[in-house]
């Protein structure tokens, strides 16, 4: 089958053409004739398969008749991250080169003015993540009521991780004789049941299993120990690669993302980041650097997982086994696209296994180990921490928390028979017999610097006031044991303390 027997326009068969594509996929070929009559469409798909095409290419179809107004788009398509619409921003501006249509991004982390003036202009085609698009609604910037076409692309995505609210808010602001079209990898049965109220009457296209990967990747786990050691084991598996090109390293942690950059970045390797508390223009920065070769490697949040047409990526690297088998899914799948082969590793630790054994169930197929299993792995190399020989000579902090030991075995304090008897110190002197003392050697004898002839009778009297008896009343405590008390203030006495006072004689009437 080829692209002139989809019923497809005019123009947009020699956008096809020119853009170099002949036969159409599997997803293409069955979502594409009833997407041009109107039919609403849940498509299931292996990723990189091609499905913005499938409904890029009817759309601008379906969008040669009739002009926007402004504030009114005519379609809408929402996707879950801000790289994945800027992307299919791209596919409108390639297969849309001749048609004269007005495409509106509305992502956040960019100017507000440049995408009102876009929309009130009048949009054929509106492209937006939820939250921006309904912050435009909100501010009465956009209606909604001229919507003809409703995409919801990567719809698990979208409806699996906190984006419910607004799709259910979207769906009601449309028109009810919308077209609604739903595309994924992944459509778990929980999800599926979701669907069951955006869609009408769908056309349900699944042209592989659902979570299935391509068989263009080869797949392999690798064995390692904690997060060091994990860093270790990449860069090895980095150095060892064979055909490597390019390749993204998966993270679950935006702040596991930033740590990984800076050391791969130290050892030499050509690496940037991209995970979601980055700003836009930075994201965009390091997504065009990985593109046009300026680096090799991109160490990014599940961000990057969805969805993402990274050209010709040779290996995608798991360091961290992802929580949810369907990102899993998605992660290797930035690589083996369009027919090509790819390499997709994972960092397993002790801790992942049960997350191995759901990803294995949602493929269907077991995963082979690349090196020596957990049962055959050296031990870790042991590291020791700045003081920590000191801490578990003197018994510190740590022992006395119930800590343990690097062997296993709970440290145990010495019993009182063993310690060391408590050096006993020399007999403290009386309270009368210090102010004697401080008299006659003089703050110079003391250690403290000298005073003023002037000063120095109040000095005396200081010391002597504070070394009253109310001192000998106080019960004694062992920690008072270190050294001769401090009198008065000691070394810090303040010089507003040290001036003389001089009393007012008083008036006639005050008492």
């Amino acid at each position: 089958m080829t692209f002139d027997e989809l019923g497809l326009s005019e123009k947009v068969l020699a956008a096809v053409q020119a853009s170099g594509y002949t036969t159409p996929t599997p997803i293409q070929a069955q979502a594409i004739p009833p997407s041009l009559q109107g039919r609403d469409i849940l498509g299931i798909a292996q990723t990189g398969t091609g499905k913005t095409a499938a409904f890029t290419l009817p759309m601008l179809s379906r969008l040669e008749q009739g002009r926007a107004r402004a504030r009114v788009p005519r379609t809408l398509i929402l996707e879950p991250t801000r790289e994945l619409a800027a992307q299919v921003e791209e596919s409108f501006n390639k297969y849309g080169a001749q048609h004269k249509l007005n495409v509106a991004l509305l992502i956040g982390g960019v100017s507000f003015g440049d995408q009102e003036a876009k929309i009130m202009r009048g949009a054929d085609v509106l492209i937006a993540t939820p939250g921006r698009l309904l912050d435009f609604f909100d501010r009465g910037k956009l209606l909604l009521t001229g919507i003809e076409i409703l995409v919801i692309d990567e719809a698990d995505r979208m409806l699996d991780m906190g984006f419910i609210p607004d799709i259910e808010r979207v769906c009601k602001l449309v028109p009810f004789t919308r077209q609604t079209l739903f595309f994924s990898a992944t459509m778990p049965p929980e999800i599926t049941r979701l669907t069951e109220a955006f869609l009408h009457n769908p056309v349900r296209i699944e042209v592989a299993r659902a979570a299935t990967t391509a068989s263009t990747i080869r797949q392999a786990l690798v064995a390692s120990h904690g997060h060091a050691d994990k860093r270790e084991t990449l860069r090895g598996l980095i150095r060892n690669a064979a055909d490597l090109k390019n390749a993204i390293v998966f993270c679950n942690r935006k702040r596991d993302v930033a740590i990984l950059h800076r050391s791969l970045v130290k050892h030499g390797f050509p690496a940037g980041a991209l995970h979601g508390d980055m700003d836009q223009l930075a994201r965009m920065a390091s997504l065009d650097a990985f593109k046009n070769g300026d680096i090799d490697i991109l160490v990014c949040s599940d961000v990057a997982a969805r969805g993402l047409d990274i050209p010709d990526v040779s290996h995608v690297f798991n360091f961290d086994v992802p929580t949810h088998s369907e990102d899993y899914v998605h992660r290797i799948g930035r690589t083996g696209r369009a027919g090509r082969s790819g390499v997709a590793l994972t960092i397993v630790t002790e801790d992942d296994t049960k997350y191995i054994d759901q990803i294995q169930s949602l493929i269907g197929k077991a995963i082979e180990w690349e090196g020596p299993a957990f049962e055959a792995l050296p031990p870790p190399m042991e590291t020791t921490r700045p003081n920590e020989h000191r801490r578990g000579e003197r018994g510190g902090r740590g022992e006395r928390g119930g800590r343990r030991e690097r062997g296993g075995e709970r440290s145990r304090r010495p019993e009182r028979s063993e310690r060391p008897e408590r050096v006993e110190r020399a007999a403290r002197p009386e309270p009368g017999e210090r102010a004697e003392r401080a008299t006659a050697e003089g703050p110079v004898a003391m250690g403290r610097p000298a005073h003023s002839p002037r000063r120095e009778p109040e000095l005396a009297r200081s010391r002597t006031v504070a070394s009253d008896d109310h001192r000998e009343r106080r019960p004694r405590r062992h920690h008072e044991d270190d050294g001769p008390p401090v009198i008065g203030l000691g070394d810090h006495v303040p010089s507003f303390l040290l001036r003389p006072v001089t009393l007012r004689p008083a008036k006639v009437g005050e008492e």
